[in-house]
């Protein structure tokens, strides 16, 4: 069975740091280019994040450039997000999506992304 896992979420000051990561089982991540969305309530989707199955394309939205890092550690089948600086406007609920339908790159859009994870909660305030 395949699935993505998040975790690292939590409660955090204005300013402050955490490292989400998406865990897969059943199938190996770096076959795949992993997306990163979220989801705030009463908004739709957003892309925050990607990385291509090379890990050598990498897109972020304008939000969080600057802000944000993702990279895989193949080694432990996992991609993490590293936020930094954060804001209460990126308090969301966060998932990691991954797909095989992309070759080289990775897009900010949820369609190409097959698998979903079950999501992770990530609260900014003071």
């Amino acid at each position: 069975q395949l699935q993505l896992v998040e975790s690292g979420g939590g409660l955090v000051q204005p300013g402050g740091s955490l490292r989400l990561s998406c865990a897969a089982s059943g199938f190996r991540l770096d076959n795949y280019a992993i997306g990163w969305f979220r989801q705030a309530p009463g908004k739709e989707r957003e892309g925050v994040s990607c990385i291509g199955r090379s890990g050598g394309s990498t897109n972020y939205a304008d939000s969080v450039k600057g802000r944000f890092t993702i990279s895989r550690e193949n080694a432990k089948n996992t991609v993490y997000l590293q936020m930094n600086s954060l804001k209460a406007e990126d308090t969301a609920v966060y998932y990691c999506a991954a797909t095989k339908n992309l070759i080289g790159l990775c897009v900010l859009y949820p369609p190409p992304y097959d698998y979903w994870g079950q999501g992770t909660q990530v609260t900014v305030s003071s």
